[in-house]
């Protein structure tokens, strides 16, 4: 099957053989028919896919009749990361390329000035993630009254992100007719509720199994201990990768991204980090750097896992093994695109194997072991804290028996008078109270300003007399 059966428009058809693409990808050739024909679409298929074109096509065939007003954009595609959607604002414009259409993007970490004058224009295509879309139409900046088609691509990250109570909000503030295409790689239950209560009627898609991994990846497991370690197994691991070009390397926290970048820096790799504390400028010109080649390695959070679609990873490592087990299946499939084959190696220590049979389980297979260590060959999971430093010649015991003895020399509490002390300042006008004395009112602790000298005023009628 060819792209020129799927019944798109000569102006999309022209853009799609100038990109050098001749036939349709299964999710393809099954989503673009239905959404041209104006029904809802349920599209589940695993990353890699060509999902984001399914959903575009059709909305450029589409879009050639009319054209939107200010404030009032004709369509809207919801992704979860400011990555995809400048990644799917790309794709608009290859493929748009014979299109006059206007096409907004409303991010965070941009000029919020920039995107409220492109909605003023008027915006054919609306791409924004679900904070900044909620912020605009809060402040009576954007009007989602004239919404035709509403796209929700990558759902089940937007479940993982907290994004569900916002998708819902906008399914109500969208026309009740639109037509919605909804895209995810795995359907949990809150995505299936999702769905039942926000398309009518759907056409579901689905070309793989939910969490299925690619055949064109290799998948290998490394055993390796923690710490410094674990670093020096993924140089040694990147150092003698076969058919290596680049890879992304994922770690689970932000703070473990930027160690591990400032370690492959000393040992003299070209590396790159990205993760959601940065800004967007610094994000995209990682991002950037790496696709262009500038460098080898892109150490990374799950920011980078779903949907980013770079066309020739060689390979990806996990540095961490992912909590999820779904996010495994969306962190391999940033390598093996577009038919080409890929690598994904994954470091385990003994405190991960709980994390690895919930991986295996989702995939339905077995992950073959690289030769070398086993797990049952490194340390244990936990280490054990480091004892304080104690005495030379004294263990606790002897301390305790210390203590004691030095408890027993010292004076019993109130057996003698403290030695008197000596009054400055504030406190000169307190008399010390011996310690038979009976104490009167406030005692020794009589508060200075009751003791500060008062001029007395004479009464004028006493004068008088």
């Amino acid at each position: 099957m060819t792209f020129r059966e799927l019944g798109l428009s000569e102006k999309v058809l022209q853009a799609v053989e100038a990109s050098g693409y001749t036939h349709p990808t299964p999710i393809q050739a099954k989503a673009i028919p239905e959404a041209l024909a104006g029904r809802d679409v349920l599209g589940i298929a695993q990353t890699g896919t060509g999902k984001t074109a399914a959903f575009t096509l059709p909305m450029l065939s589409r879009l050639e009749k009319g054209r939107a007003r200010a404030r009032m954009p004709r369509t809207l595609i919801l992704e979860p990361t400011r990555e995809l959607a400048a990644q799917v604002e790309e794709s608009f414009a290859r493929y748009g390329v014979n299109h006059k259409l206007n096409v907004a993007l409303l991010i965070g970490g941009v000029s919020f000035g920039d995107q409220e004058s492109k909605i003023m224009r008027g915006a054919d295509v609306l791409i924004a993630t679900p904070g900044r879309l909620l912020d605009f139409a809060e402040r009576g900046k954007l009007l989602l009254t004239g919404i035709e088609i509403l796209v929700i691509d990558e759902a089940d990250r937007m479940l993982d992100m907290g994004f569900i109570p916002d998708i819902e909000r906008i399914c109500k503030l969208v026309p009740f007719t639109r037509q919605t295409l909804f895209f995810s790689a795995t359907m949990p239950q809150e995505i299936v509720k999702l769905t039942q209560a926000f398309l009518h009627n759907p056409v579901r898609i689905e070309i793989a199994p939910p969490a299925s991994s690619p055949a064109a990846i290799t998948q290998i497991l490394v055993a390796t201990d923690v710490g410094p370690a674990k670093r020096a197994t993924l140089r040694n691991q990147i150092r003698t990768a076969s058919n290596f070009k680049n890879a992304i390397i994922f770690c689970n926290r932000k703070r473990d991204v930027a160690i591990l970048h400032k370690s492959l820096l000393r040992h003299e790799f070209r590396a790159g980090a990205l993760h959601g504390d940065m800004d967007q400028r610094a994000r995209m010109a990682s991002l950037d750097a790496f696709k262009t080649g500038d460098v080898d390695l892109l150490v990374c959070s799950d920011v980078a896992a779903r949907g980013l679609d770079i066309p020739d990873v060689s390979h990806v490592f996990n540095f961490d093994l992912p909590v999820h087990a779904e996010d495994y299946v969306h962190r391999i499939g940033r390598t093996g695109r577009a038919g080409k084959q890929g690598t994904a190696i994954s470091l385990v220590t003994r405190a991960d194997r709980k994390h690895l049979a919930e991986i295996e389980k989702v995939i339905g297979r077995s992950i073959d072991w690289a030769e070398g260590a086993r797990l049952q060959d490194l340390g244990s999971e936990e280490h054990e804290p480091q004892k304080p430093r104690q005495r030379a010649g004294s263990d606790r015991r002897g301390d305790a028996r210390a203590h004691k003895e030095r408890k027993e020399r010292e004076p019993k509490r109130g057996s003698e008078r403290k030695p008197e002390r000596r009054d400055h300042g504030k406190d000169r006008h307190r008399v010390p109270v011996q310690a038979d004395e009976p104490v009167t009112g406030f005692g020794e602790h009589m508060p200075s300003f009751l003791l500060r000298p008062v001029k007395v005023k004479t009464n004028v009628v006493e004068e008088a007399e």
